[in-house]
């Protein structure tokens, strides 16, 4: 009977890190704990109350979370939205005999629904682009569309015409654009069947005054 033979296979050898390797990922370790606790920490104080350390760093923390990461909890608040707005546009348009005519309205919100709805990865533009033009217009100006905040409400307005303009294009049926105008309908959401709530009033509509559309209103358009 043979014998059998001695197994010769070698034995797997453990690698074993240099020094300057672990110093290298001690280090990439504790680069990336401490990035991620201090972008943690931001975001808690952009999303907590007012206080002395948040007011004290408030344009670092904003520079970091906007606008890629911020936080709405507006969803979360005990008085959630319950309000549709929807933003429509026309212009006005004069061509070479000098005839002026207003054309139909466009409806601007209703552009992004359709752009988004389906899409598993919509774009930020779409979903937030218009909406947060209107919320900027509208916390600058009162009700009577008087500026409240001198040239930060100047900058609203042209950020938003600057958009509707984009949107419809420097020209209508050959003769170019002039002017200008906004409609936004605020639809209060109606409560649910079995709610006591009452039904939701008729929707708000407000027409902004006409805005001349300048040649810097058309950069980049073709």
């Amino acid at each position: 009977m043979a014998e059998s033979a001695e197994s010769t296979d070698p034995q797997p050898v453990r690698r074993a890190w240099s020094a300057p390797a672990r110093t290298v990922l001690g280090a990439a370790a504790a680069l990336l704990v401490t990035v991620t606790g201090g972008f943690l920490g931001a975001v808690f104080l952009h999303v907590a109350p007012a206080n002395p350390l948040s007011r004290e760093y408030r344009e670092q923390v904003d520079g970091l979370v906007y606008p890629e990461f911020e936080q709405n909890w507006k969803l979360f608040a005990p008085n959630p939205l319950q309000q549709n707005v929807a933003v429509d546009a026309r212009v006005r348009t004069a061509s070479a005999d000098g005839e002026s005519r207003v054309h139909d309205w466009v409806g601007l919100t209703a552009q992004d629904i359709a752009a988004i709805r389906g899409n598993p990865a919509p774009s930020h533009a779409d979903q937030n682009l218009l909406r947060r033009a209107w919320d900027f217009y509208d916390g600058s100006h009162s009700a009577q569309d008087e500026s409240a905040t001198g040239t930060r409400g100047q900058l609203a307005e042209e950020y938003l015409k600057r958009i509707a303009v984009q949107r419809i294009g420097r020209s209508v049926d050959g003769a170019p654009v002039v002017a200008v105008e906004l409609r936004v309908t605020t639809t209060t959401v109606a409560p649910p069947r079995w709610s006591d709530e009452p039904a939701p009033p008729a929707p708000k509509v407000r027409e902004l005054p006409w805005w001349p559309v300048a040649d810097e209103d058309l950069r980049g358009l073709r």
